[in-house]
């Protein structure tokens, strides 16, 4: 999971990425009986299913409903949710020209998403080819919160993870700080 592919045109910026020290914030929420820290989460990220019904809505209407989901889980930042594409209303989601570049899992494209007369630019990604360790996602999408109507884990609504980058998941039983708000960079 963590060597490169021979010929891979993104070993120089993985290998920089990966070798960035990491600092840890001096005030890390202890997890009390039923909490869960995003600290406690590995790194590099685990792929791990979702026993939980997994929601999305946009416009006001639900484009995603989901027993299907999995989630990244990764050391500071709040999972994100992957959700099969058979699951997605078809006709939601759009091919975006923006790509990304993750470490871990590779190069993300991106879609914007449509529903209800509303239309969010760039607001959810997927891997086609993921690195060797994420097969489990490929062609799963991911949808930024903070750019959906609502997004739901269960009967739990989600807030979004802090700053505009990051598309990760806060459930009520996740502790923080999270990665994503000021002065986190260096997380």
């Amino acid at each position: 999971m963590t060597a490169s592919a021979p010929g891979d045109p993104h070993a120089e910026e993985r290998a920089r990425l990966r070798a960035l020290p990491r600092a840890r914030p001096d005030h890390i929420v202890v997890p009390e009986p039923g909490q869960v820290s995003v600290w406690d989460f590995p790194r590099p990220p685990r792929v791990e299913p979702v026993p939980l019904r997994v929601r999305v809505e946009l416009g006001g209407q639900t484009i995603v409903d989901t027993t299907a989901a999995l989630r990244v889980c990764e050391t500071s930042s709040p999972p994100a949710y992957y959700v099969p594409p058979t699951d997605i209303v078809p006709g939601c989601l759009e091919p975006s020209e923006r790509t990304s570049f993750c470490e871990w899992k590779g190069v993300a494209i991106y879609w914007t998403v449509l529903a209800g007369g509303r239309r969010a630019k760039d607001a959810a990604w997927s891997y086609r080819t993921p690195d060797p360790g994420y097969e489990r996602i490929k062609d799963y999408v991911a949808f930024y919160p903070r750019r959906m109507g609502a997004c739901w884990v269960g009967e739990h609504r989600v807030e979004p993870q802090p700053g505009l980058y990051y598309g990760g998941w806060i459930t009520p039983e996740l502790v923080g700080p999270f990665k994503g708000a000021p002065g986190s960079e260096t997380w």
